[in-house]
């Protein structure tokens, strides 16, 4: 085939494989007597791989000597395991990212949506936004919830937290949140039947298990639900289960900020000139 051909087959502009080739990274190719370069399937296949191994980030040598390896010895390179094993997983990091950041528009749009109910329904009020975030044990998601909410909300918002089946503060709950600077060393597992019949504002579920199980509560208020992964459920190391508790501190920092700010607009609270 001639190069026109190649590069056609193979993705990338003709130019690119004379480039190539010039530099070294391609072998040369055989010519016709009239002076034609003539390529073949094995070329067809180096160039292929040399592109699959620029885009997998190497460098265009690197690319060039284990394509070559591997049409010469016909067989992948070890080289390429840990290549291919590093890229899946960048992707696997990227596809989690790309969930969670879908995870978190849905609870805003949700958000929003309920605000914009409240917006039509509350009548202006100097008495705090109250919040209740419930979760199954208690121990982690609700509590990092109240804490973070406590905090981003100030004397705007009363919050709490509880569980359908309490279980105690988890220790790395409490250092989790230490690390942000705030000390939760006294809190206690609390259970929904504490709070039902109390008037809420907002009641978020922050758990699936939560969701189905979570009493009916009695009002006027808006049901949300932010479905956050149990940080507790993590195995491993204690700087591995800490770091689970650090991503739970972050995500729900992240779901509350706009929350915050929507919650506030609501004409639930009148707010401060």
């Amino acid at each position: 085939m001639r190069v026109s051909e190649l590069a056609e087959r193979s993705g990338i502009a003709a130019s690119a494989i004379r480039f190539y080739e010039a530099e070294g990274i391609l072998p040369p190719a055989a010519r016709r007597a009239n002076g034609y370069r003539e390529y073949d399937d094995d070329d067809l296949a180096r160039v292929r791989l040399l592109v699959a191994l620029r885009r997998l980030g190497l460098d265009p040598v690197d690319a060039g000597r284990l394509a070559s390896q591997c049409v010469e010895r016909g067989r992948v390179d070890d080289d390429l395991a840990p290549l291919i094993a590093r890229q899946r997983a960048e992707i696997a990091v990227r596809r989690q990212e790309l969930d969670l950041l879908e995870a978190e528009l849905a609870d805003l749009e949700d958000t929003l949506a309920a605000a914009g109910r409240r917006r039509g329904d509350a009548a202006m009020s100097d008495q705090p936004i109250r919040v209740l975030f419930v979760c199954t044990g208690n121990s982690a998601r609700s509590q990092i919830s109240e804490a973070l909410l406590g905090r981003l909300g100030g004397d705007d918002f009363e919050v709490r937290s509880a569980g359908t089946e309490p279980g105690g503060v988890n220790p790395y709950t409490v250092r989790a949140l230490a690390e942000v600077g705030i000390d939760w060393s006294g809190a206690r597992s609390k259970s929904v039947t504490e709070f039902v019949g109390q008037p809420w504002d907002y009641v978020i579920t922050v758990c699936d298990r939560a969701r189905q199980t979570c009493p009916v509560f009695p009002g006027e208020h808006e049901s949300l639900h932010w479905g956050l992964d149990d940080p507790a459920a993590v195995e491993g190391t204690d700087a591995e289960k800490l770091e689970a508790f650090r991503r739970t501190v972050m995500e729900v920092t992240v779901r509350l900020r706009p929350f915050v700010e929507v919650a506030r607009r609501t004409g639930t609270r009148a707010m401060p000139r």
